[in-house]
């Protein structure tokens, strides 16, 4: 039995864990109510998950519409891991909440003692690893282990979930600030890109800046999750000075490509021959696709597409149909293309619960950034606030496609799908936010 914090922290972190939640159990926390992650689907940005997928079965003679999306789950303990191979996470978007089920199913070695019952003081705590794992400890009512956690203060919430601190005792959010702050004092830095073997290398293309600040941070690029920093997602954005802090592009949250419409059904050159047009700088044998398209504005012109969504209900935030998703129409009402809200879904399970967008500036040559002092650090992300960012207009859809014919009749095509928002506006896709000027903070 495992009974102390550090005990329980130094062996999930001996598996892979780089960070660790507690939740405290309710009496209806068990294996048969399953376990109730929250309120709304800020969790799917916590709990790393597979393909969501729709669930319209028939109970006791009515249709639930729900999804279901598989978690690769683990039960620690001193001799090691054991699979829950069955675990998944259950989306009830009615509710909206989400839930943990079967996570006791075909494992040898589960704390059923402790996740069939219904007594309270009972803890769940979770370590999440970088290769997509969950690995899982259920702790009973009274043990010393759930004592010492009671008697922890100020610790980090996401949601239902707290975030327990790494082995200095210090929160994530400081830490991430004192290495921002040491980043703002070195002034101006040389572009370069981290490889995948740790070590920093020049680097001269003009997309350095996030690279830049990945690197000063000891950040790997690494094949399951975007780039992050104790757990913070790291967007660094361009401004022309410091003084107004006005970003030079829009922010891009997602680029999916559509899983729906004609774009898929019937291929991306027939979509192109429907609904592009020809390159506005006379450059032959090329159609492009462009423009803004948002469901606050009426047709495009140059392609006659619009943008609506269906299976929303702005008026409650709710999604009503899991099966609906954004559409572009075209002026016969057929859809042009289609983003299914399952796949929306998947693809925002991608972004951290935590984001710290940073300032910078460039000069050249040699190419060089200056990170400033204005941090903004937001916390909760949610897809049904993402959603109704988009029903209000807020984000907008920037696609940059094109498909280009050469003399010889070889066709080649680039797909860029970009769900943009601005950044005065990227507060309204949290919970939590607040401007942080760390040398006001000193």
């Amino acid at each position: 039995m495992i009974e102390s914090i550090a005990a329980l922290s130094g062996l999930l972190r001996q598996h892979g864990a780089v960070r660790i939640y507690a939740k405290k159990l309710s009496p209806n926390d068990n294996s048969k109510n399953q376990v109730y992650l929250g309120g709304d689907f800020s969790v799917l940005n916590l709990i790393p998950h597979g393909a969501v997928k729709t669930d319209e079965t028939d109970h006791a003679g009515s249709v639930r519409d729900r999804a279901k999306a598989s978690v690769r789950f683990f039960w620690i303990n001193e001799e090691g891991l054991s699979e829950a191979p069955h675990t998944q996470l259950i989306l009830y978007p009615k509710y909206p909440e989400v839930r943990l089920s079967g996570f006791l199913n075909g494992c040898s070695n589960a704390p059923s003692e402790v996740m069939r019952v219904r007594d309270e003081g009972r803890l769940l705590f979770l370590g999440i690893t970088n290769n997509g794992q969950v690995l899982g400890y259920a702790a009973a009512p009274g043990s010393r282990l759930v004592k010492e956690f009671l008697a922890l203060q100020n610790l980090e919430r996401s949601g239902v979930f707290f975030q327990l601190p790494d082995a200095s005792g210090e929160s994530s959010r400081n830490l991430l600030l004192a290495a921002l702050t040491a980043i703002y004092e070195k002034q101006w830095i040389a572009s370069k890109k981290m490889g995948r073997d740790g070590v920093a290398h020049p680097y001269s293309a003009a997309n350095g800046g996030g690279y830049t600040l990945e690197a000063e941070l000891g950040i790997s690029p690494n094949g399951y999750a975007k780039p992050d920093y104790l757990g913070w997602e790291i967007k660094q954005y361009g401004v022309a000075d410091f003084r107004r802090f006005t970003p030079r592009t829009p922010v891009t949250l997602l680029t999916p490509a559509p899983n729906g419409g004609v774009y898929k059904d019937a291929g991306f050159p027939e979509f192109m021959r429907r609904y592009g047009y020809l390159d506005k700088s006379g450059i032959a044998g090329r159609i492009n696709f462009g423009g803004i398209y948002s469901c606050s504005r009426g047709a495009h012109a140059d392609t006659g597409l619009r943008m609506q969504m269906t299976g929303f209900d702005a008026t409650s935030g709710k999604i009503t149909d899991l099966n609906g998703g954004i559409v572009l129409l075209d002026r016969r009402d057929e859809v042009a293309a289609l983003w299914k809200f399952t796949g929306i879904i998947e693809h925002w399970n991608h972004k951290h619960a935590q984001a710290a967008y940073i300032p910078s500036l460039f000069r050249t040559p040699p190419p060089e950034y200056l990170y400033g002092p204005r941090i903004l650090l937001c916390e909760g992300t949610d897809l049904l606030l993402f959603l109704g960012a988009l029903a209000r207009g807020t984000i907008f859809l920037d696609p940059g496609l094109k498909l280009v014919t050469d003399p010889s009749g070889v066709k080649k095509q680039k797909e860029r799908h970009q769900f943009r928002v601005r950044h005065p506006n990227l507060t309204e896709l949290y919970h939590r936010w607040e401007s942080v000027d760390i040398q006001l903070d000193k």
